[in-house]
């Protein structure tokens, strides 16, 4: 830039000898080529100082469950509004595939709907801490025809359906719970998850604690041999695929059944009311668990008369150990903002807030990330 100021000042002192008046010319016009020349120097200070922090950039990769990408995209869209330089890439394929691809190597961090298990745990080459970061229902969604009112379902009629015994929306055990509703003779269709799933874990986690026959011949997990059904993949397989089947049933995660237009059931809880999904009941159903230090914890099938039975925790996997210190200390600052305005953005998306005593357990768990 030295350069281009040294030719400006010899071009303007060829044009404007000192002869009387025309040399307070010169002297104008040669400080206006120094100014010029000194803001242009500026203007290319200013570009390499964006330049390097283009070059600074962070990128963070994750992978996992897709009960709540719709609360995980809407943050990782404001965090990055308020860090430009920060990216959040997160891949919604199902908690399995997001635990594995942690267990690899190949994210930064996983999400699932349900907590690892000792056993993968004591399998990892690094220490997983577990950071709750909602609560969120799975839904009974349906597709019958000619039926527009709400339905009740007890556990006894959905551990029927899903074990493929109850085979007609007439059956007995779905007309009694709702009288006054016509149901058709129809054979029903069991839509599920047809990948390792936290939707399914939490779904069959509340069946194996209302159902003992399905306990023994399905059990609880994130991939289970079906007794009858149809795969999709990810909740939002599961929604497209009961919209397109008459007589069909499906669970999905409740922002899903909501986005969708889909009508979902009530379902009756271990106080015998039957209650519909929503932040309240959702909230009551996390009001009595017993959280420990690693928050790994089952919410389903709880006591409380308000509370909805299918409710459950989603969590963030991060390993304790992160190499990189700008993804380290991304990735701290990045919970703590979760923890305190993410909240305030949950609801609108139909997931429940966290417990405020959580919130102050996982605020005071972060430093644990090194």
């Amino acid at each position: 830039m030295g350069s281009q100021r040294n030719t400006f000042v010899t071009e303007f002192k060829f044009l404007f000898a000192d002869n009387g008046d025309v040399s307070i010319m010169k002297q104008t016009c040669v400080a206006g080529a120094v100014a010029f020349a000194l803001i242009m120097a500026g203007c290319n200070s200013a570009s390499n100082s964006a330049n390097a922090k283009l070059e600074n950039k962070i990128r963070i990769n994750g992978a996992g469950a897709t009960f709540p990408n719709p609360i995980y995209a809407k943050w990782f869209d404001e965090y990055h509004k308020l860090h430009p330089h920060v990216e959040i890439n997160y891949q919604s394929q199902g908690s399995g595939a997001g635990i594995r691809q942690l267990l690899a190597g190949t994210v930064d961090f996983g999400a699932s709907d349900m907590p690892m298990t000792d056993q993968q745990l004591s399998q990892a080459k690094f220490a997983v801490l577990h950071f709750p970061t909602v609560l969120g229902a799975v839904v009974a969604t349906y597709n019958i025809p000619g039926v527009t009112q709400e339905l009740n379902f007890t556990s006894g009629a959905l551990a029927g359906i899903m074990l493929g015994k109850i085979k007609k929306w007439n059956d007995k055990e779905l007309t009694r719970s709702n009288p006054g509703v016509t149901m058709p003779a129809n054979d029903i269709v069991v839509v599920h998850r047809s990948e390792g799933s936290g939707t399914t874990f939490v779904w069959t986690d509340y069946l194996s604690k209302v159902s003992p026959e399905w306990k023994s011949k399905v059990g609880t997990g994130a991939s289970v041999s079906w007794p009858a059904g149809l795969g999709a993949k990810g909740n939002e397989g599961v929604s497209g695929l009961v919209k397109q089947t008459p007589y069909s049933i499906g669970y999905v995660e409740l922002v899903y059944a909501i986005q969708n237009q889909m009508p979902f059931g009530k379902v009756r809880n271990a106080s015998g009311a039957f209650v519909k999904a929503d932040l309240t009941s959702v909230t009551a159903a996390a009001a009595s668990a017993k959280v420990p230090e690693d928050f790994r914890v089952s919410i389903t099938n709880p006591p409380g008369k308000e509370a909805y039975p299918i409710a459950s925790f989603t969590w963030l996997l991060i390993p304790e150990k992160i190499p990189d210190a700008d993804k380290e200390n991304t990735l701290k600052d990045f919970l703590k903002w979760m923890l305190v305005d993410g909240q305030k953005m949950t609801q609108a998306l139909s997931y429940a807030p966290l417990p405020s005593e959580m919130v102050a357990k996982e605020t005071a768990a972060i430093p644990k990330i090194q």
